[in-house]
């Protein structure tokens, strides 16, 4: 019976039917199947949409429905929940912008979708956010990755900005900066000092796990 219900959160996602994830999960509750196993049914639904979208099979729309779906059902997951619950099946926490001087969203907006619908607690700073903010907020919100998307050229010194920064404020080992955008690159990356690139919101995905996974070992 709990592997049906799981069966039902995964296809939820991947048929991105908020009413059967509803179901699936309030399904989840009454049969007290654990949070990290439910949350890790949607997560690899969420794993089939984002693959999908890289081989150009979905599209934004279909993102952001899968994460509607998500949202529903990690609201009822959770519900009953204690924060020190919540926090044990979180995979870490990530700030995510778009770097000052630069008002584009789109590309930021699928990565905080795809990451909150992977199982990480991320803030959305917005667009255009001036590099000490980035920095303040980090330290209050107790980030493991800062995540910023520069979409113009004349905006990627903002990224090089933020890891300076941090190296002035002696938090540059504090945190994993993860860089994304179009006109960014491994080389641009490298040559900053940051630790991590990505031209798509998955491949974002993939990088904080990776780094996150190391982390806990």
């Amino acid at each position: 019976m709990s592997q049906q219900i799981l069966d039902k959160l995964k296809k939820s996602i991947e048929t991105l039917d908020a009413k059967l994830a509803e179901e699936a999960s309030k399904e989840a509750v009454a049969a007290k199947i654990p949070l990290n196993t439910s949350l890790e049914a949607l997560t690899k639904g969420i794993t089939v949409v984002s693959d999908a979208f890289d081989e150009g099979e979905m599209f934004i729309p279909h993102l952001i429905l899968a994460g509607k779906a998500f949202e529903k059902s990690a609201e009822i997951l959770t519900a009953g929940v204690s924060v020190e619950e919540r926090a044990a099946s979180s995979k870490g926490k990530v700030l995510a912008h778009t770097v000052q001087g630069d008002i584009h969203s789109i590309g930021k907006n699928i990565c905080v979708i795809l990451l909150k619908a992977s199982g990480y607690e991320v803030y959305d700073a917005g667009v255009d956010v001036p590099v000490q903010d980035i920095v303040d907020k980090a330290e209050e919100m107790g980030a493991d990755i800062i995540l910023g998307s520069a979409l113009m050229t004349t905006t990627m010194p903002a990224q090089r900005d933020i890891v300076n920064l941090l190296k002035e404020k002696g938090l540059r080992d504090k945190y994993f900066v993860l860089f994304g955008g179009a006109p960014t690159s491994q080389q641009w990356v490298e040559q900053i000092g940051a630790d991590g690139w990505s031209d798509t919101g998955p491949g974002s995905v993939r990088v904080a796990n990776e780094y996150m996974s190391q982390k806990k070992k």
